[in-house]
């Protein structure tokens, strides 16, 4: 099938998801040069259609294409919503082995998310008419063939110090004007909360990024540009016309704001740009330390504790412990609910979920903070 061919019969066809996404992806295929899922694999065992795959939220659903090692994908009939097909995919991913792309399709576009572990995700978006170009053609037979093409270079860790780096320059010329330690690593902190969340949509618009955009010109405006923001997030309010919730937790306990000149803001819109939602929030903790100890400055943002170093003590001192006691009781559970009559078995069930949920992971970590403290 010729690109022409395929993109003509695409653009044309209005049947729905169910009715048409299998035939769609086996043009694709035949495009692409590729076997498709039967030819392949007619027993279904690495390369199927309809794989079925326990949700992480509970209960069964089926991923429209999967292919070991390579790619889950989901469609969705035209113009409907990719983010909803996204979201379910990672749901099926862990029954699915984690495959390194998760790929969304309305037929009319294409999405292909990475899903490697420790790297920076990154979204490849094309269309229909995108298929023309023998580029875009080799990238999606790449996640066929060949997904370690697609793999980030970047990895979390990477980002995080990258972006405790633009910190690290800015809480310098903090601390080189004059300001206490712990003024400066109050407002770095703010600085950076609100970097994760205008990039998790608790901030609306990237609400604080136009903040730094607009106050570039005059950067004398940006201290009660920013005390206008914190007051809002202290108790909830408006900043223009724009609602602005309620951050709870004290790090917004009043409206200061410290001044900047143009090259800190410079460092900050350079910092905004970066997707705080892949970076590792220890970054907090590491520069609310660094920036309270002028003996450390030099250190700032040379590293920080990063999710592996973390998960050396939470594992053992948290989880594992967590884990064996929910197996004792899962086994205890399973052994009832294997004499129990029907309706007996049904609220056991119902019980053994709320004692997993509300007993094991959610109430006794408040008792490991002791063993923390000495871990």
């Amino acid at each position: 099938m010729t690109p022409q061919q395929f993109i003509s019969k695409w653009r044309n066809a209005e049947l729905n998801e169910r009715a048409a996404s299998q035939s769609h992806f086996n043009d694709l295929c035949a495009l692409l040069g590729v076997d498709d899922p039967i030819t392949a694999d007619p027993k279904g065992e690495w390369y199927a259609f309809e794989k079925g795959a326990t949700k992480t939220s509970g209960g069964e659903g089926w991923a429209d294409v999967w292919r070991k090692g390579s790619f889950a994908w989901e469609y969705k009939g035209k113009k409907k919503d990719l983010n909803k097909a996204f979201a379910q995919l990672q749901q099926y991913a862990i029954a699915l082995e984690n495959p390194p792309l998760l790929i969304v399709s309305d037929m009319d576009r294409f999405r292909i998310h990475t899903n490697w572990t420790n790297t920076v995700q990154q979204v490849h978006e094309f269309a229909l008419d995108d298929l023309m170009d023998a580029t875009t053609r080799d990238l999606l037979r790449n996640a066929f063939e060949n997904p370690e093409r697609l793999r980030p270079a970047k990895t979390r860790q990477m980002l995080t110090e990258e972006a405790a780096r633009e910190f690290a320059l800015l809480a310098q010329r903090l601390r080189d004007r004059g300001h206490a330690g712990q003024d400066v690593a109050h407002f770095v902190n703010r600085l950076v909360f609100c970097m994760f969340a205008e990039d998790v949509g608790l901030l609306p618009n990237h609400m604080f990024t136009e903040m730094l955009k607009a106050s570039r010109p005059q950067p004398d405006a940006f201290a009660d540009h920013a005390c206008t923001l914190f007051a809002a997030m202290k108790s909830g309010g408006l900043v223009g016309f724009t609602k602005v919730d309620w951050f709870n937790g004290g790090l917004f306990d009043d409206d200061s704001a410290l001044p900047l000149d143009r090259d800190d803001i410079d460092n900050l819109i350079t910092a905004a740009a970066l997707d705080w939602s892949e970076i590792d929030p220890s970054i907090l903790g590491t520069l609310f330390e660094r920036g309270l100890d002028p003996d450390k400055r030099s250190q700032l943002g040379a590293h920080y504790t990063d999710r592996d170093k973390i998960m050396q003590i939470v594992e053992p001192v948290i989880i594992r412990p967590l884990s064996a006691e929910w197996a004792a009781i899962r086994d205890q559970i399973e052994t009832l609910i294997a004499s129990a009559p029907q309706q007996t078995a049904e609220k056991l069930l119902k019980g053994a979920e709320r004692t997993k949920r509300d007993r094991a992971y959610a109430k006794r970590p408040r008792n490991c903070s002791g063993a923390l403290r000495s871990a």
